[in-house]
């Protein structure tokens, strides 16, 4: 089983919302921490906020927050919105599928198994969860963020 990067990303970039919270995270920061293009990220966050996931605050000073807290917020389901359906083979997909074996195969079944247990451990965990170790996480991260500037006159 293997995820998309960007699936990757829009978890960490859950987490680091979790860890900030309740403070504003900058895509510039996802983005330096992770090594990874702002327009990606910014797509990423995009699609979290549609979601419900991220609230997106606009304009200089903004970033993002999580819209609810990460108890309520399930890594399957996070999973489900980036992937899409997970055909790990042709055959999960019927309107795909080429294998004359459909409906008949022990290797398929198998592999709906596999996906079901999966996906049945990640639907037992949160963005909570994977932001509980907040003081190492935090202390991994701190280098890497970009320094924060403060605008002049106030």
């Amino acid at each position: 089983m293997k995820l998309t990067s960007y699936t990757n990303y829009a978890l960490r970039s859950l987490q680091l919302a979790a860890l900030k919270s309740p403070d504003l995270v900058r895509v510039d920061d996802v983005a330096k921490i992770h090594n990874l293009s702002r327009p990606h990220i910014m797509k990423i966050v995009h699609e979290l906020g549609r979601a419900g996931y991220l609230e997106t605050v606009r304009g200089r000073g903004g970033g993002f927050r999580l819209a609810r807290p990460p108890e309520e917020i399930i890594v399957g389901d996070v999973i489900r919105l980036t992937e899409g359906p997970l055909d790990v083979v042709e055959c999960f997909n019927p309107e795909k599928n080429t294998c004359p074996l459909m409906g008949i195969c022990i290797l398929s079944k198998k592999m709906q198994e596999a996906t079901a247990a999966f996906m049945s451990v990640l639907d037992d965990l949160t963005i909570a969860h994977i932001a509980a170790n907040r003081g190492q996480l935090m202390d991994r991260i701190a280098p890497l963020e970009m320094p924060r500037t403060e605008t002049m006159g106030r």
